[in-house]
């Protein structure tokens, strides 16, 4: 699988998002487990979480707990296995989604999230920005933590261009990573993956094909992905994630999958390469 760099940290330029194995429609536990380690055996190393990916009010942090499980339990090296977690954006558990950036549980939920996880957080994010506390004080909980050893690096979710400086502004070389919403359905933070293109930080879509209950659609909603999917012998899906590593040595997609065929079709992609004519087409389409 090609790599794509992380700060200082080598991972697979394909990911894992772990929330369609904890959230509505969630396989069984089996299942969701034999899913990552087919993430695992196909050369994944970023595994994707939050303390808010679970279903019901009194299971906060089910798939950070998941994760762990399944990377304790895979038989094979996972010393190179990055698990990223975020904090700040809740799930109450009547499937709506809430947002609480006040410092005070952000570090909390930080120290809540190393524990399940079994020790330092890789790469903690704040999750979503909550329009009721400044930015930069949400932000300073990132610094408080990672003075703490709580998290080894950190990166900000759903962030604007503004917001990205503030952050690096507070944070400096230990923000790594910016996780927006990026596909060809939703191309409308392409000026944030720039941005971090600019600066040498890490950019992974997420929902980049499009989100959970669209991704089988890829192939008839975007005609020209079809097309060169025939053309290579592989799905929709792929084209989409190779065509998203062709804009920017920063780019990461990290597509979810709640089933092992999902995730090993997904990780084929870091190996496609498309031609200069096809990603020009696709990016016109």
């Amino acid at each position: 699988m090609r790599q794509r760099r992380l700060g200082n940290t080598t991972i697979g330029a394909i990911g894992l998002g772990g929330m369609p194995m904890s959230i509505e429609g969630r396989p069984d536990e089996a299942q969701a487990i034999a899913t990552i380690h087919a993430a695992l055996d196909a050369g994944v190393t970023h595994l994707d979480t939050a303390d808010s990916y679970h279903l019901h009010a009194g299971e906060v942090g089910h798939n950070e707990r998941l994760l762990a499980k399944a990377v304790a339990s895979y038989g094979g090296d996972t010393s190179s296995v990055l698990i990223a977690t975020k904090g700040g954006h809740l799930r109450p558990g009547d499937g709506s989604w809430t947002q609480d950036g006040r410092p005070e549980y952000l570090v909390e939920a930080g120290r809540a999230s190393a524990e399940r996880l079994g020790g330092p957080i890789e790469l903690y994010y704040y999750h979503r920005p909550d329009p009721a506390v400044p930015y930069a004080d949400s932000v300073g909980a990132l610094a408080q933590l990672l003075d703490e050893g709580v998290i080894v690096r950190a990166g900000i979710s759903n962030a604007s261009i503004a917001q990205i400086d503030i952050a690096r502004g507070i944070l400096g070389d230990a923000l790594v990573a910016v996780q927006n919403q990026f596909s060809p359905a939703y191309l409308t933070t392409r000026d944030t993956l720039d941005h971090c293109a600019r600066l040498g930080i890490a950019f992974l879509p997420w929902s980049p094909l499009g989100g959970i209950s669209r991704a089988g659609e890829v192939g008839s909603r975007h005609a020209a992905f079809a097309e060169v999917a025939t053309a290579h012998g592989v799905s929709p899906q792929q084209v989409v994630l190779a065509w998203l590593l062709s804009l920017d040595e920063c780019v990461i997609p990290i597509p979810g999958a709640s089933k092992p065929s999902s995730i090993v079709d997904s990780a084929a992609a870091a190996d496609l390469q498309l031609t200069d004519d096809e990603v020009a087409r696709l990016g016109a389409a």
